[in-house]
């Protein structure tokens, strides 16, 4: 059974203009029903959960307080979880995202979410030049397809790639397995 020891899970950018927007999220609801899932074994084992969502320029679909800006409302997020957000694709680049890591003491980080060719593919690396461990959730991030590529084929080639020099690839049934046997340090 892998650990996953110190973790934390982040959840990237399931916000209601890129899940219900005019493109179409390849598996968007198993997506979300694989995260939520994750998010709740995460908050059973003591694990931190942190939501940031994409925040646009002032008149953009997703300015900061715009309707397509929020997060999903089918994301489940409990009061104790952080919300943030950020302006870049990478989820460390003007946040207080690894402040809070290692304020948490996390080593490992979880990485769910939206989309798999930017902001997923940038966190991890930016994160494992960082120094985490980090874990891409194979089956719970995605992306929309697009005119050279079909999202299969994008979640398919970044699983790969990022998987052994940047990330260690596993199922969200795997992940949650390993969460229900992780001991959080108080």
């Amino acid at each position: 059974m892998p650990s996953l020891p110190h973790a934390a899970l982040l959840v990237i950018d399931i916000q209601t203009g890129l899940l219900h927007g005019p493109e179409v999220p390849h598996a968007g609801t198993e997506t979300l029903l694989n995260i939520n899932r994750l998010s709740q074994a995460a908050r059973a084992a003591g694990v931190p959960v942190l939501a940031v969502r994409h925040t646009g320029p002032a008149g953009s679909p997703i300015a900061a307080g715009s309707p397509l800006w929020q997060l999903a409302p089918e994301l489940v997020v409990d009061d104790a979880d952080r919300v943030f957000d950020k302006q870049r694709p990478n989820a460390f680049h003007g946040t207080g995202l690894d402040g809070w890591l290692k304020e948490d003491k996390v080593q490992t980080l979880i990485v769910t979410g939206m989309k798999t060719q930017y902001c997923i593919d940038t966190t991890c690396r930016a994160a494992a030049d960082l120094g985490y461990s980090v874990v891409l959730v194979s089956d719970a991030h995605t992306c929309m397809d697009t005119p050279q590529l079909a999202a299969t084929q994008i979640i398919a080639h970044h699983n790969t790639t990022l998987a052994g020099p940047f990330v260690r690839l596993m199922s969200s049934d795997e992940v949650c397995d390993a969460l229900t046997h992780t001991l959080q340090p108080s």
